[in-house]
């Protein structure tokens, strides 16, 4: 196979070194499985190519972007080729006339916000890993972030593709409207198909001009429910905050241990609120939420007023992250998602699943639209046993929240970390609508198989 896409391809762009084959085996989650071959495509041509030749011969084929998602989606797992399209990261146009960017799916994500706000535009879907993960990935896994309460998830700024089929032919769907509604959704269909139904070699995307300005408040509760009605009661006051950002007290405790005992005020529950805008309207939303937080019962109340500021903040919700690391402890983060009412029942389960277990949990995330990481801390997860009794934790903590009407991913996809619950969250009629979709456009099922179809 190896010589056979040289000679197609070209030797730069085809390896078979063992450092690469192992790092084209895996994500950021365990699960690893080595590919026969790496394919570094640089244009459409090229993954038009490989297709062509993968569907001749029933070559699995595993698309893979920056490699940085949290459920082993692009982990070859039946070998085969892995398709990197890291080399495609050219921004191809910026143009504000018709509110719209093209790019090659490598580019990486705060790449295109960057550019976009060069020219006073905004790209605003910002999953937490912006600086490393790639355009083609969040259109994989329909990506979301902190701002999605406001502004949404990926979607909604996907107004066209051009996507590589199974068999090597080229699907040009949507358009450079803002408004189209030309037949089936077929944008809809590849955005969130993990890479299963075809493969996007170009993307046209919305953007919208950039906020003048944003500003920020955080704010520490004694307890968690405080922390989660201040939530209801911010939406409810009729404010609709950019993001709005929930922490539990075991995250906290864990930062004040990394970061130090005077990063964050005293208090078992923090909110980060922030708002953006006319620079006038911000100041006043600004000391309105503030009132509404003290008035709710906050411990404190702390004002961060410009974009330096901001980012501060920001960067003390990705130290979260690396606190929860810093225990030592292996942190399985699922990206779950509840009713927004189901705030504290969810976290009061979390809490109640860790005292049966023993195992620590910690909740964090994007209070404003329900999904919460609920980071399962797990000690010496390579020991088979542990594995398990961890594996056991999450299967209650998936069926709770099927049950009280959520949904087992938000952000991250299935993949293979949450294959096993795919069937019971879609039923019967969903997993074979899944299925007849991916028969019909990947009939041979070359298309990063073994995962959740």
């Amino acid at each position: 196979m190896h010589d056979a896409l040289v000679q197609l391809l070209g030797a730069p762009k085809v390896s078979t070194a063992t450092e690469v084959l192992t790092i084209h085996a895996t994500d950021k989650w365990h699960a690893s499985a080595l590919p026969e071959v790496v394919v570094f495509a640089e244009t459409t041509g090229d993954i038009v190519k490989v297709l062509q030749f993968a569907h001749e011969k029933a070559i699995p084929v595993t698309t893979r972007g920056a490699g940085v998602g949290y459920v082993g989606g692009c982990v070859p797992q039946e070998g085969g080729i892995a398709l990197s399209v890291s080399r495609m990261n050219r921004i191809l146009e910026l143009n504000p006339e018709d509110g719209a960017a093209v790019v090659q799916p490598g580019v990486i994500t705060g790449d295109l916000q960057d550019a976009a706000r060069e020219i006073g535009w905004y790209y605003p879907p910002d999953p937490a890993s912006l600086k490393e993960c790639s355009l083609g990935g969040n259109i994989a896994t329909n990506a979301g972030g902190p701002r999605c309460l406001k502004y949404g998830v990926t979607r909604p700024y996907v107004l066209g593709l051009e996507v590589v089929l199974a068999d090597g032919s080229v699907l040009h769907c949507g358009s450079r409207c803002h408004k189209n509604k030309t037949g089936f959704d077929l944008v809809g269909l590849f955005v969130g198909s993990e890479g299963m139904l075809g493969v996007v070699s170009e993307a046209t995307l919305r953007l919208i001009p950039h906020p003048e300005t944003r500003a920020m408040l955080t704010a520490t509760f004694a307890e968690f429910p405080q922390a989660a009605h201040a939530v209801q009661k911010i939406l409810n006051s009729g404010h609709l905050p950019s993001a709005l950002e929930i922490t539990d007290g075991f995250t906290l405790q864990a930062a004040r241990e990394y970061l130090g005992p005077a990063a964050l005020p005293a208090g078992d529950a923090h909110l980060i609120v922030e708002i953006d805008g006319r620079r006038a309207a911000v100041a006043g939303e600004r000391e309105e939420l503030a009132f509404l937080l003290e008035e709710l019962g906050a411990l404190a109340v702390e004002h961060h007023p410009d974009d330096k500021a901001c980012e501060t903040i920001w960067q003390l919700r990705r130290d979260f992250s690396y606190s929860l690391r810093h225990t030592g402890l292996t942190k399985l983060n699922e990206d779950i998602v509840v009713p927004r009412s189901k705030l504290v029942e969810l976290v009061e389960f979390a809490h109640g699943l860790q005292e049966e277990t023993g195992i620590a949990i910690a909740c964090f995330g994007h209070a404003g639209d329900g999904n919460i990481h609920t980071n399962l801390m797990v000690e010496d997860y390579q020991d088979p046993s542990v594995r398990a009794h961890a594996d056991d934790a999450l299967d209650r903590l998936f069926t709770w929240i099927l049950e009280n009407g959520g949904v087992i991913t938000g952000e991250h996809g299935v993949g293979l970390a949450k294959k096993r619950w795919f069937s019971e969250a879609v039923g019967a009629e969903g997993v074979a609508a899944h299925r007849a979709m991916k028969t019909a456009l990947d009939p041979k099922g070359i298309l990063n198989p073994g995962k959740f179809i």
